[in-house]
């Protein structure tokens, strides 16, 4: 072999040895993509998730927030439960017939402790429902009874008033029970 023979199949091995490191090379370039591809498909599911997690945290704190001033606003409504009966107790003491000066007097202590109990349900935040006189609305009073309308009165209106009503801010406590004019 000549010279040049040698030199044509040296090259050519050199070729072929060049071919298949560049094949393997992009074999493994083609893997390496496929490897970044996934880490980075996991990265974004992996933040993705951090940031729904993160959201959830903050709506979690946004309801106990809500459920803590809903439970402040509303603290003192078993309370003022238990109280109404007492008040209307108190109430029809008062509507006795006082004859004599202890009776007076027991009167006029009874109304300072009803007194005292209408400033602290006030303070609490719980009002008295307006009802005499009043159209009928089911979400603030209970109707017992119908009466037929008087001269001068409008049918569907609050004729008599029962028991009083109570409402705690915008929840009713109590429904007024009345009578409603037909």
């Amino acid at each position: 072999m000549t010279d040049k023979e040698k030199d044509f199949e040296e090259e050519e091995v050199t070729s072929a040895a060049d071919a298949e490191v560049e094949e393997e090379s992009t074999s493994s370039d083609t893997e390496i993509e496929d490897k970044i591809a996934k880490l980075e498909q996991k990265l974004e599911e992996q933040e993705d998730q951090n940031l729904r997690l993160q959201a959830e945290i903050q709506n979690m704190r946004r309801r106990n927030q809500k459920e803590r001033e809903i439970a402040t606003r509303y603290r003192s409504q078993d309370l003022a439960k238990e109280i109404l009966p007492v008040i209307d107790n108190l109430e029809r003491a008062l509507e006795t017939e006082a004859t004599d000066e202890a009776s007076k007097n027991l009167k006029q202590g009874i109304n300072m402790v009803l007194d005292s109990f209408y400033k602290a349900l006030e303070h609490a935040g719980v009002e008295e429902v307006e009802a005499e006189g009043q159209p009928f609305d089911p979400n603030f009073h209970e109707a017992y009874a119908q009466v037929p309308t008087e001269e001068g009165q409008e049918s569907g209106m609050v004729a008599q008033v029962f028991e009083k009503g109570y409402k705690l801010h915008d929840r009713v406590l109590r429904a007024a029970k009345v009578t409603v004019t037909e």
